[in-house]
């Protein structure tokens, strides 16, 4: 397969990563240019790997990572905002999900990654493990933990009976 074959039928689905990933469209739109133009200049040592799109995956969340590393890139979160759209117009599905997406931006990297390969690029345990370089043990604990959070900051009450 040629790099112009692979970025024609993967190009959306990288993008739609990076999108999930970042949860900001244009930062998605430079990180998958960047990782594309890095993985141009090994075309054909990607494309000999047995899986290329497994290595370009890790390539954009090992790129997404890099990214908040840097200082300079360091934005300050703040519980309010000085304009917010009125809940009333917006329906409470539509609220819901932004919350959550909320929620799910403010996981650390790692966790944030594997819910994102789990859940929307519906990946399996151990591809994850490929992409982020790591066990699929790690990647299960990286979901349980993330799950977890999100569910004590959205208040869904936990079913184990056997804790306080």
């Amino acid at each position: 397969m040629t790099f112009e074959e692979y970025v024609g039928s993967r190009g959306p689905a990288l993008l739609r990563l990076a999108r999930l990933l970042t949860g900001d469209e244009h930062r998605a739109e430079d990180l998958t240019q960047d990782v594309l133009a890095r993985a141009y200049v090994h075309w054909r040592k990607i494309a000999r790997a047995d899986r290329p799109d497994v290595y370009v995956r890790r390539m954009l969340v090992n790129a997404n990572a890099s990214w908040w590393r840097r200082r300079s890139s360091r934005e300050l979160a703040v519980d309010t905002f000085a304009e917010r759209a009125d809940r009333d117009d917006l329906s409470g599905e539509a609220a819901d999900r932004d919350e959550m997406w909320r929620l799910i931006r403010a996981l650390p990297d790692r966790q944030r990654a594997v819910l994102v390969l789990r859940y929307y690029e519906d990946l399996d345990d151990t591809t994850i493990a490929q992409i982020l370089d790591c066990s699929p043990v790690t990647v299960r604990t990286h979901a349980m933990r993330a799950l977890a959070h999100l569910r004590e900051r959205y208040g869904v009450p936990t079913t184990n009976g056997s804790r306080p």
